[in-house]
């Protein structure tokens, strides 16, 4: 695959190999453009992690982190972002293990990108969030 190519698979965007392409960073950065903030909305009083989500997504749009990472960062929001992963999110209970674990590992491996601010926003949003 070409850097100028897209994916056959649309699911190969969500390959973590692959999420230094730039083709695939630009699909996930459309997927999590799309489908993140309708999703957290929805989410955020039912998921644990929501704040770490958050966290993830504020880092990812600032222009300060470097590209590596947030190619990495689009590639795990965009499996939250997807309607259909291992584990359905309609199973109640286990349902967002998967994408917890996804982001969980993001964190592990990119942490020091997440900055206080990112944080910070991120604990705001999620008050917001849960006063609507």
């Amino acid at each position: 695959m070409t850097d100028n190519a897209k994916p056959a698979d649309p699911d190969a965007a969500l390959d973590p190999s692959h999420a230094l392409i730039p083709s695939v960073q630009r699909v996930n950065e459309t997927r999590v453009a799309r489908g993140f903030w309708p999703k957290i909305r929805r989410t955020a009083a039912r998921i644990p992690f929501a704040d770490q989500a958050l966290s993830v997504w504020y880092a990812a749009r600032d222009p300060e982190t470097p590209a590596t990472a947030k190619g990495l960062m689009l590639g795990a929001l965009a499996y939250f972002v997807m309607p259909i992963d291992a584990i359905p999110d309609v199973f109640a209970g286990i349902g967002f293990t998967d994408d917890a674990a996804v982001i969980a590992a993001m964190i592990a491996m990119l942490g020091a990108n997440i900055k206080r601010r990112h944080r910070d926003a991120a604990a705001e949003a999620l008050k917001r969030l849960q006063a609507d």
